[in-house]
């Protein structure tokens, strides 16, 4: 199975500028080595079950709440049994199609 999550999460109370916190959350992606691509919007991570999905947002949650006393978090999911590597796969079935994009 290919869970693909995209979420934004971030703290309200610290200012304009929150890339010091959203940089913990990639930190603890990338030290868990879930495939996930940064965008300007939020990240987009790929797991093999919903249950590692959730853990990633409730843990990206706990790395904020030791400082942050109002957090932001908007999530979507992508679920498909029988597949994987979907957060590259997709992108290059549209590059397949139409010719190199900028993605």
């Amino acid at each position: 199975m290919s869970v693909l999550m995209e979420f934004a999460m971030f703290p309200t109370d610290k200012g304009e500028s929150v890339s010091e916190y959203v940089s913990r959350i990639i930190k603890l992606i990338r030290e868990n080595k879930y495939d996930y691509k940064l965008t300007a919007m939020g990240t987009i991570v790929e797991t093999e079950t919903i249950d590692e999905a959730l853990k990633i947002v409730s843990e990206a949650y706990k790395t904020l709440s030791t400082d942050c006393n109002r957090v932001y978090c908007n999530i979507k999911f992508d679920i498909r049994k029988n597949k994987n590597k979907r957060l590259e796969g997709k992108i290059a079935s549209i590059k397949n199609k139409i010719g190199d994009i900028n993605c």
